[in-house]
């Protein structure tokens, strides 16, 4: 029987994705503390991988920063806006690269409310050859959600097990072999930001 081999998919970049599942944890901050934001932490290792900072520490709205571990810039994340967004019927978000210059990697969907419908909040990659669209099935806002690529199969996660269910400021993410760790969360920041969440100012 042959070695499976993992297609990688990187958006960020390909030092975040993994061989295997990956679980990582999520504790988000109050504004109190570091102005709001979350702290991920792989669940194996207990770890911080990365920090995302809300616009209560940027002091700008509709922005947020992911780090790694180090706090080193991965990502810029903020609201599209402009005559643009005015003339949609979707607020758009980015995730922009910062290592060397700005570059939109990724962007978000979410469909404004007077015509959401239940409509489910989409994506798209950049330059991806292996996907280059996904989307939330689920409510985040009770931390029951999935990203789907465009395939329908589910690349990530989000719950809660029995062991966090008397807090609400810690839930789980499960990324699936090869996805990009980096690019989920900055997906699960602008969710988290869009129900009000440790990230919104």
């Amino acid at each position: 029987m042959g070695t499976k081999i993992i297609k990688e998919m990187p958006v960020v970049s390909k030092m975040f994705c993994s061989s295997t599942q990956v679980v990582l944890g999520v504790r988000t901050r109050p504004h109190a503390v570091g102005g709001g934001g979350f702290v991920v932490t792989n669940l194996q290792s207990q770890a911080i991988v990365f920090r995302v900072d809300g616009c209560g520490v940027l002091g700008k709205k509709d922005q947020m920063t992911l780090t790694d571990a180090y706090q080193t810039p991965l990502l810029l994340i903020r609201r599209k806006g402009g005559v643009v967004e005015a003339l949609s019927l979707y607020k758009q978000w980015g995730g922009y690269t910062v290592v060397e210059s700005q570059k939109l990697v990724f962007t978000l969907k979410d469909p404004k409310t007077c015509f959401a419908n239940n409509q489910p909040v989409r994506g798209s990659i950049e330059q991806n050859i292996y996907c280059n669209n996904f989307q939330i099935k689920g409510y985040f806002q009770d931390k029951e959600c999935s990203i789907l690529d465009s395939g329908g199969n589910v690349i990530a996660q989000v719950g809660v097990s029995k062991e966090m269910t008397e807090t609400k400021d810690l839930y789980h993410v499960v990324v699936k072999p090869g996805i990009d760790q980096a690019f989920v969360v900055g997906v699960i920041a602008i969710l988290d930001y869009i129900h009000n969440g440790s990230t919104r100012c």
